[in-house]
């Protein structure tokens, strides 16, 4: 049976909102000595455009963590986008481990970041044995819902900006089923509502789609997914959309088209939205940039990375009114991946800074509004 049904949605929401306040209640009696602001305050929504993806969820000590946030701000970031996946939070249903998202959201705040969490990845209790923990079997959609709720309440003053799940658009982080537009909804919508009954004032981020023009069993084109969602009356469910917007080979200021995959792409995703009468909602980017990797073909050279990544800065600043910050992917890696990806990064594992972080910070201060 189909999730779409406006009936069964509010079945769901209905169902959601009992979960949410009995969860609440056990946690709370179970932690007396919880307090929402223990983990610092998140700042004033910041005026520059500047961010960076840190993906610290692998990283385990303490000191490495706030190194890395520190030299972020350093570099002039004032957003950050960090993973937090639900199945190191949640391991065993009920049982919450906050030791590594508390070390996160404070280091962040005593820094002035400004936190985008992205709340994804399965635990085992929820999903099939020996399946891909990007999958969320549907009927568990109100445990992910309760978790998100969690997770909010716990962060309610120190973190206002959340992203509901990753690239549907794409079979593999759909746990390697059809993507599904109107299933995506069904989750955002209950993870939307369970979130704004514990922190009215949250930022709900539609999930960043993968940039791809592919029509096939493995993934639908980002354009159509966006549209989809609208169809089924996503509009409600979030305040913010997320975008992914890599380069590849072309510089910022290649023009968008919906046959090329480039940074300005944004553009086209703006235009879904003012097409579905949502153009007061702002874009936040949560993933672009460009690699410079000697040995992959969609990497560009290392001074052209720099001269594309310090002109997409500018070209956000000064073209896109609607955006609201452009984290670049990826700041740090905890330990080198020995392919490509370690060529994203702006700070080696071992924290010493590449050109292009010196390239970065010099300019940081201009980009703002």
């Amino acid at each position: 049976m189909r999730l779409s049904s406006p009936s069964r949605r509010r079945l769901l929401e209905y169902a959601t909102s009992l979960l949410v306040l009995g969860a609440t209640g056990a946690f709370v009696a179970s932690d007396r000595s919880f307090d929402a602001g223990a983990f610092g305050v998140s700042p004033t929504t910041p005026s520059s455009i500047v961010g960076v993806h840190t993906r610290l969820s692998e990283e385990v000590e303490p000191w490495k963590i706030f190194k890395t946030l520190q030299m972020a701000r350093e570099m002039g970031c004032r957003w950050i986008v960090e993973l937090f996946p639900w199945a190191y939070i949640e391991p065993d249903q009920g049982t919450f481990d906050w030791v590594h998202p508390d070390t996160v959201i404070q280091s962040a705040n005593t820094l002035g970041l400004e936190v985008i969490a992205r709340l994804d990845y399965v635990p085992n209790w929820v999903r099939p044995a020996n399946s891909t923990p990007r999958l969320l079997p549907e009927s568990h959609y109100v445990d992910y819902a309760n978790f998100v709720s969690e997770f909010a309440r716990r962060y309610q003053k120190a973190i206002q900006y959340f992203i509901i799940w990753n690239e549907p658009n794409t079979s593999f982080e759909w746990g390697f089923r059809p993507v599904s537009a109107p299933s995506y909804v069904e989750l955002l919508a209950l993870a939307s509502t369970s979130i704004r009954k514990v922190h009215p004032k949250a930022q709900i981020l539609s999930a960043g789609l993968a940039p791809t023009i592919e029509r096939s069993d493995l993934a639908l084109e980002d354009l159509t997914f966006l549209q989809q969602m609208y169809d089924q009356g996503a509009s409600a469910y979030f305040d913010a959309l997320c975008a992914h917007c890599y380069g590849w080979k072309f510089p910022p200021d290649d023009p968008a088209r919906p046959d090329r995959l480039n940074f300005a792409r944004a553009e086209l995703l703006r235009q879904v939205m003012e097409k579905n009468g949502d153009g007061a909602k702002p874009i936040i980017i949560t993933e672009s940039g460009w690699n410079d990797s000697p040995r992959w073909t969609k990497a560009v050279h290392p001074g052209q990375r720099i001269v594309y990544t310090v002109r997409a800065y500018q070209k956000a600043v000064q073209e896109w009114p609607w955006l609201k910050a452009l984290n670049i992917w990826v700041f740090r890696l905890p330990t080198l991946s020995h392919d490509y990806n370690d060529y994203f990064t702006f700070v080696d594992v071992n924290f010493r800074p590449r050109p292009i972080y010196y390239a970065v910070q010099k300019q940081a201060g201009e980009w703002t509004r």
